[in-house]
């Protein structure tokens, strides 16, 4: 029976093999147009297919056509293809973001794939590829298309099963002007039987992902496919005829027949297509003597579109590469290469930092490098029966990057070994840090007593406290070897080339070689089986000698002036000094105020149709734990917002210890914060996750002071267990202890205590109160007033985007005009004082008993009144409690209209 995988898998194929067009999508340009300047028609294209052209099918397609597109003034085209299991919807946003730069973007639905006919060939040239051609003819037969002597300017652009499609394209028709392929295969036997073992997790999802009830077996596969697949995963070996098959829908076939210039787009995260093919493809293609470029990127198949600086780094690329080879705008861009490093977590503690590099031409996987010494003698490892139990280097299925967010990408991953089943072969600790580009190599030697073995090779990076390592990216490298010796002793040692990796090991850190017999993603030998294997010598660790590129931001920054300079270089010069003289900062600094830990001074934010910050000004000073309250919409976050850099205000100021608050100003490292809720790694330990975090900011570890931050907070050994075993109490004091890493003078904290039950509410008024001590200060936002009440020394109260109160909290509560009655009928009593002018609320509290605001009131006349009526009063007592000030300074109003929460 063929496999049917849940919807959450085909998305995955989606996800990893289309989502990546997004990194090319808003291309090179500063900003789209708001209003749509395309138009679109749909269409069904039938096309003269197959290997003599006897079939025919229809293709669901999409133009997308500028509205200034005429015959008098055609645009260039694009094709663009979708991933595997994908359609033309699934590159709908990338259309539309092409089609406003002023190009015609044809998407369709590869045959086999959503309402197109036909069946799935794997981007075959006698099918897809021809499809293709026939798509460009209509394109050719359209005036509104450039051509150029009578051939249409057209790029090809697409990821995974589309960036094939595109390199496949450019060798068959000569009409394609440029092509932009993105994570993306060069050889389908390399790629599903790497080392000559198959991949059959990889393998399983790609051919599961199609249904059709009239052939359960093979889907929407074509026949010749569909027999492949089914004898290579029952084997574990391809055929002949089938490597034949697989090598006829791969670039490496025809890559000495592509001359469209070319960009390169390789995801340094990618089990499926590892950066190998995209090496594979640029070397083949640029002994063409054709224009190549190559960027790889943090992410793939497994590790998504990488943060956002990737994602305009990519951008930037793709709009020099088709503006030039289609437009003819600007000199030809260079053929430099650029790489990027993932180095940490964001100040935030959700996604990734990557540090991005550019060398002036392409190094390859084998540049010269680092050997380190592995140190482990010979050992005998198992071969399970049928590969059960398995190790777990990657989970492909999955998809690391959405099992764990910024884990797979940060190197985390998702490893397990199994004991028995691997030898360890592993380094002195290293004395500095190393970084490593490129695809490592280590000298192998191995015994079977049948002659041959199945073994799973992988780099390990082994922090120096001893918890468990990671596996850079997942990637490992499979190898089965035949003609082995029996004994260790004269077995021939063999070069084992890992993945290529982008990644650094830290000082301190030890480097480690782990052989094993089994994964999870690969087919194993059903036979059990003792193998004996040793590393000869030393691991060799290629380098590359980047520059760094300048942050995306400013790149977009030049990309921006250079676009407004080619309208008019007066009004760019006008911008350029109204932007001056706007960005001239006051960096000076009050003396008076250097030991105040916060002043802030007439605050306020505006949006565009309200006002969510009207004038705030409060002191937060050295020993102090100073609540800020409000109802919702008051303007609390926002505050705390500005005051962490998270927004700009609209006018006013804030000083931190008399230094005016600004980005990146060196005083912020003084200020711990817990605004909006940390992201931590599930798979890490606590104090994992906090190291990690520190390490992202740049500096000393011995600055951190994590024991003190962990005691301060409570943590205990707890600190050493994984944060998925964590409660929620225990996560939110771990989130308190990374705001406390440093023990910064001032931390700032937004609800600390949200979702949390009474003993650990408890708990965390006695972490804040230790913390203040020593001259520490702390600024909490919160809504539980009972809380603030006991925990805090002073309170800010804001309503409708103002202070109305600020001081100690005696001051504050004494302030209260409420009074607590015990009355001998509370709804006779209610109904009387709710007549008196002089009583602005009446409440019930526990038993008999009345909460009055009698504002202003002489109590001896309220109690009169009663008399009067005829109530009995047992107790009449002033009840003066943060809740009553509070409602009194608000009104009773708890939602503030017309705000912004």
């Amino acid at each position: 029976m063929r496999l049917r995988l849940p919807s959450l898998s085909r998305r995955r194929i989606i996800s990893g093999a289309v989502a990546i067009v997004l990194v090319a999508g808003l291309v090179g340009w500063a900003a789209a147009p708001k209003p749509k300047s395309f138009r679109t028609a749909d269409q069904m294209i039938t096309v003269r297919t197959g290997p003599d052209d006897s079939a025919e099918v229809s293709l669901d397609t999409t133009l997308y056509v500028p509205k200034s597109a005429s015959a008098g003034h055609p645009v260039p085209a694009i094709m663009l293809a979708h991933g595997f299991g994908g359609t033309k919807q699934s590159v709908r946003g990338d259309a539309e973001l092409y089609a406003d730069q002023g190009y015609a973007v044809l998407t369709w639905t590869a045959q086999g794939f959503g309402r197109s006919t036909g069946e799935i060939h794997v981007d075959s040239p006698d099918w897809e590829v021809k499809d293709a051609q026939r798509l460009v003819d209509w394109l050719a037969a359209r005036p509104d298309i450039a051509k150029v002597g009578g051939d249409p300017k057209v790029a090809a652009v697409g990821g995974s099963y589309g960036g094939a499609l595109s390199l496949l394209l450019a060798a068959q028709d000569p009409r394609i002007d440029a092509i932009v392929p993105m994570i993306t295969w060069n050889d389908l036997v390399n790629v599903f039987l790497p080392g000559g073992v198959f991949k059959k997790q990889w393998a399983g999802l790609f051919f599961g992902s199609s249904e059709n009830p009239d052939n359960p077996q093979c889907g929407r596969f074509a026949a010749d496919i569909c027999r492949a697949y089914l004898d290579i995963a029952a084997t574990g070996r391809a055929t002949p005829a089938s490597e034949a098959l697989l090598r006829k829908s791969s670039p490496s076939s025809v890559i000495d027949k592509i001359k469209a210039p070319t960009l390169l787009v390789q995801g340094q995260i990618d089990t499926l297509f590892p950066l190998s093919e995209g090496d594979a493809n640029a070397r083949g293609i640029a002994a063409n003597g054709t224009p190549v470029r190559v960027a790889w990127f943090t992410g793939g198949h497994d590790g998504g579109t990488g943060p956002q600086s990737e994602v305009d780094r990519l951008r930037l690329l793709a709009g020099q590469w088709l503006d030039h080879y289609l437009k003819g705008n600007g000199a030809a861009p260079e053929n430099s290469f650029t790489y990027a490093r993932v180095s940490g977590l964001n100040a935030q503690g959700r996604g990734v930092v990557t540090t991005a590099s550019k060398v002036a031409d392409y190094p390859g996987l084998h540049d010269a490098g680092t050997s380190v010494d592995l140190r482990g003698p010979a050992q005998s490892i198992a071969n399970p029966p049928d590969g059960n139990p398995a190790a777990i280097s990657s989970l492909p299925i999955a998809g690391l990057s959405s099992l764990l967010g910024a884990a797979g990408a940060a190197g985390a991953g998702v490893t397990r070994e199994v004991p028995g089943q691997n030898a360890s072969f592993v380094s002195a600790p290293l004395l500095g840090a190393l970084d490593v580009a490129g695809a490592p190599a280590v000298k192998l030697r191995a015994a079977s007593p049948t002659g041959e073995a199945t073994l799973f090779v992988k780099l390990y990076d082994l922090p120096g406290d001893g918890s468990p390592g990671n596996i850079p990216d997942g990637l490992i490298a499979p190898i089965r070897l035949t003609g082995l010796a029996k004994d260790i002793s004269g077995a021939v040692p063999v070069t084992v080339t890992l993945p290529a990796v982008v990644h650094r090991f830290e000082a301190g850190h030890r480097i480690g070689i782990t052989v094993a017999t089994s994964d999870s993603a690969y087919w194993s030998p059903s036979e059990p089986v003792v193998y004996t294997v040793a590393v000869d010598g030393a691991v060799t660790l290629p380098a590359i000698a980047g520059t760094p590129l300048a942050d995306p931001d400013v790149i977009w920054v030049y990309v921006l002036i250079g676009l407004v300079a080619a309208i008019a270089l007066g009004l760019v010069l006008v911008l350029l000094l109204a932007r001056r003289r706007a960005r001239r900062i006051d960096r000076s600094f009050e003396t008076d105020l250097v030991d105040t830990p916060l002043v802030v001074r007439g605050l306020r934010k505006e949006y565009k149709d309200f006002v969510a910050v009207a004038k705030v000004d409060f002191t937060v000073n050295r020993g102090q734990v100073v609540g800020l309250l409000g109802p919702n919409g008051a303007g609390k976050t926002t505050s705390l917002r500005v005051l962490m850099g998270l927004t700009r205000p609209t006018s006013g100021e804030i000083l931190v210890f008399g230094h005016r608050l600004l980005p990146g100003a060196p005083v912020l490292s003084r200020v711990g914060a817990l605004v909006e809720g940390p992201g931590f790694l599930p798979h890490l330990t606590g104090a994992q996750n906090l190291e990690l975090y520190w390490k992202a900011t740049g500096r000393p570890a011995a600055d951190a002071r994590f024991e003190e931050a962990y005691d301060i907070a409570g943590l205990g050994s707890a600190v050493h267990r994984k944060v998925r075993t964590y409660s929620h109490g225990m996560k939110q004091r771990l989130a308190i202890a990374q705001a406390m890493l440093g023990l910064p003078e001032l931390l700032v904290l937004d609800e600390p205590t949200d979702g949390l039950d009474p003993p650990q509410i408890a708990e965390m008024r006695r972490v804040l109160r230790r913390y203040a001590t020593g001259g520490r200060a702390v600024l909490v936002s919160s809504h539980l007033l009972a809380e603030v009440e006991q925990t805090c020394t002073d309170v800010v109260v804001m309503h409708r985007g103002e202070v109305v109160a600020a001081g100690p909290v005696e001051d504050i509560v004494g302030d209260s005009p409420t009074v607590q009655l015990d009355v001998s009928d509370v709804v006779e009593a209610e109904k009387v004082l709710r007549d008196l002018a002089g009583v602005r609320s009446v409440a019930a509290a526990d038993g008999r008993g009345l909460v009055v605001d009698v504002d202003g009131m002489p109590r001896a006349e309220m109690v009169a009144a009663l008399v009067r009526a005829g109530v009995g009063i047992d107790r009449v007592a002033p009840r003066r409690r943060l809740e009553d000030a509070f409602l009194s300074l608000v009104g009773g109003d708890t939602k503030a209209s017309g705000e912004r929460p």
